[in-house]
């Protein structure tokens, strides 16, 4: 498995390893946010506690508040629709409000969180780690190293949940802020034509600020959210002393009797019902970015009874207040307050954008690093946080969606419908990776495996099938939008491997080339030369093409490989291994973590401690760049070869991607045929 394959855009050993698909990363969220306290955050939880408890507990309730932004920004932000859109798919708006299905409703949103967040997320999930992170492609890599081999299955869940996580990123920002600015008609209607207006402008804000980097915004996240949390919980104990009785919904009888006698209504509502938990994922995808203690700490002590507390009083308000159910959530406090808590919910919602939005550019990043992508420009936005980076491509794409989203539902409500497959699609993906890690990793016995997550599956399957028949409402936009980067990297991945085959048909052994060129060497120059190339057997395309074109060969001569492995990070004793071929060619490959920037400078710096003196002033890297053409024979149907083609154009730059110099680069062109 190594990098850079022939790329179609398309320098040679330009494009990370084939390892197994992914990420993640996403709301693949993992690590790019950073939040303060960041850094460090495995050895958060005593690395050196007894050295300095103090700082100690300092660090730990930084990284508790620093999740608090990152982690719990979206599900924080549900209960702005989640009861009011339940009831509504309950048919209350049709049939008025009952108390047994506002029990039963309220029942399946306390035990939803129980079960979804707590247990599987929380209790189970927060253990199955990848060195330190967490994420759906950091569990497939996991899954991937346990069985010992990447399998089609296991390919096609890591494509699965990152298309999933992607078109969710969309939905995200849209309906997050759009339902926070709602609230503005409850203080006067005359705010109701200028909604629409208000929430474009907001998002066009906060996609055009992300190039400036969100270091200094970060360190308010976690506060802000603090104060959100505190004001939910506020709100509902407010109102649960107006029907005490709702305390009742604590019972699971009456979600299952809810769901027992609604039939097709139940299930509908069920889809709604699931609205409260989206966002769960991010508590495993952040699982490296602030480690597991914090955000467990904070889900059982802070998050998840504010949201108890919040929905818990919303249904004691509905109980006592049917005309409530137009927006239970903002009617939970006085009128003199409304103002300040639309301001509060707006900025809430932003931060649980930037999440989301964040976790694209991470789950961006691995997938590129997987070989699911053509290497996307990076641009790193702040000098103390590695994670802190923006994408330009990707940050238009996601801006682009979020505003047509929101000038085509036109509300919260519409939208609303068009929330949750993208989530319970890509849970369903995680449990079926976490019985594959459960099964091998831990060594559970296959029965025992199946026993622990059957359960979590089944209910997921449930409210996948609940979410499903929402399809032709607006449920078709996050299965169009997974749909369509389901395609792309499937496009992406075929053709590279397509390019790699054609390409190896031609290739000449290098120890074989090695022999001729020092028995019979051309004529020699002065310096060090350094030819990328991905397959480290045979000859490097730049090596044969500089020869048959210079005619001349360096005095030192490096045929470097780049592998990106199935783990986070690489310690640096472990990056870099060197072999003598001869006394003018050595091979050398340098190893990166999916999570990790590819730096060759810094990596070919290492290999001074094995006796090479690197001097970068003296070296020239030679590339092969490749132009994509559509051969006679095709291998691909049309439209995905010219998508293919159209893919490796917008391609980063070789030289770019892995920060070597531009003075040192030397790029040779070919054409080939896909």
């Amino acid at each position: 498995m190594v990098s850079g394959s022939q790329n179609p855009n398309g320098t040679t050993g330009a494009h990370p390893s084939e390892a197994p698909a992914g990420a993640h990363g996403t709301h693949g969220a993992t690590g790019a946010h950073g939040a303060p306290g960041a850094t460090g955050a495995h050895g958060a939880t005593g690395a050196h506690g007894d050295a300095k408890p103090k700082s100690h507990r300092l660090e730990f309730a930084s990284l508790l508040i620093g999740s608090m932004g990152v982690v719990y920004g979206d599900i924080g932000t549900s209960p702005l629709y989640a009861m009011r859109e339940a009831m509504i798919a309950a048919g209350a708006r049709v049939h008025g409000l009952l108390r047994e299905d506002i029990l039963g409703l309220l029942s399946l949103i306390l035990w939803t969180l129980t079960i979804i967040v707590t247990l599987k997320y929380v209790v189970i999930l927060m253990r199955a780690d990848n060195n330190g992170e967490g994420g759906t492609l950091s569990l497939m890599a996991l899954a991937q190293r346990a069985l010992g081999k990447t399998t089609q299955v296991l390919f096609l869940l890591g494509v699965c949940g990152a298309a999933l996580f992607f078109g969710d990123a969309v939905i995200t920002p849209a309906i997050s802020v759009l339902s926070a600015i709602e609230g503005l008609k409850l203080i006067t209607p005359a705010f109701d034509p200028y909604i629409l207006t208000i929430t474009l402008v907001i998002i066009v804000f906060l996609f055009g600020v992300q190039s400036r980097g969100t270091a200094s915004m970060a360190a308010w996240f976690g506060p802000i959210m603090v104060v959100w949390f505190a004001t939910l919980a506020v709100g509902g104990v407010m109102h649960i002393a107006d029907n005490l009785t709702v305390f009742e919904a604590m019972n699971p009888y009456y979600a299952v009797h809810f769901l027992m006698t609604k039939g097709v209504i139940g299930l509908v509502a069920l889809g709604a019902v699931f609205l409260s938990v989206t966002g769960a994922e991010a508590l495993y995808a952040d699982l490296g970015h602030f480690g597991r203690r914090p955000i467990q700490q904070a889900w059982i002590w802070i998050v998840f009874p504010a949201l108890t507390l919040n929905y818990l009083g919303q249904g004691a308000l509905l109980l006592s207040h049917p005309d409530a159910l137009e927006n239970p959530f903002f009617l939970l406090y006085p009128d003199w307050a409304l103002l300040p808590m639309v301001g509060l919910a707006t900025l809430a919602t932003i931060i649980a954008s930037q999440a989301v939005i964040s976790g694209a550019y991470s789950l961006a990043r691995q997938a590129t690093q997987l070989k699911l992508l053509p290497r996307l420009h990076i641009l790193h936005t702040s000098a103390s946080h590695e994670g802190q980076i923006y994408m330009p491509q990707v940050n238009t794409m996601l801006m682009i969606g979020v505003l047509f989203l929101v000038m085509l539902f036109g509300s919260s409500d519409r939208l609303a419908t068009a929330y949750g497959i993208a989530v319970t699609g890509t849970m369903v993906v995680t449990a079926c990776l976490t019985f594959i890690v459960v099964w091998r990793h831990w060594h559970w016995p296959m029965w025992a495996a199946a026993l622990l997550m059957a359960p979590f599956l089944a209910i997921e399957l449930i409210f996948l099938g609940a979410n499903m028949l929402k399809v032709f409402e607006g449920g078709y936009v996050p299965l169009g939008l997974a749909s369509a980067f389901m395609i792309i990297m499937w496009t992406w991945t075929r053709g590279t491997r397509i390019i790699f085959e054609k390409t190896r048909r031609d290739d000449i052994p290098l120890l074989d080339l090695v022999q001729r060129l020092e028995k019979k060497p051309p004529t020699r120059v002065p310096g060090t030369a350094v030819f990328l190339t991905s397959d480290p057997e045979t000859s490097p395309p730049a090596l044969l093409h500089s020869l048959k074109h210079y005619k001349v060969l360096h005095e030192k001569n490096v045929m470097l490989t780049v592998v990106t492995l199935p783990v986070p990070r690489i310690e640096d004793k472990d990056r870099v291994h060197m072999e003598p071929l001869s006394e003018t060619f050595t091979r050398v490959s340098i190893k990166f973590g999916y999570m990790e920037e590819p730096n060759i400078p810094r990596g070919l710096a290492l290999c001074r401690k094995l006796g090479w003196k690197f001097d970068i002033m003296s070296t020239s890297f030679f590339l092969s760049r490749r132009s994509i053409k559509i051969s006679a024979k095709n291998e691909m149907p049309m439209w995905q070869e010219k998508l293919f083609i159209g893919l490796s154009h917008n391609a980063a730059d070789a030289s770019e991607y892995f920060h070597i110099p531009t003075g040192r680069v030397v790029e040779i062109g070919t054409q080939i045929g896909v």
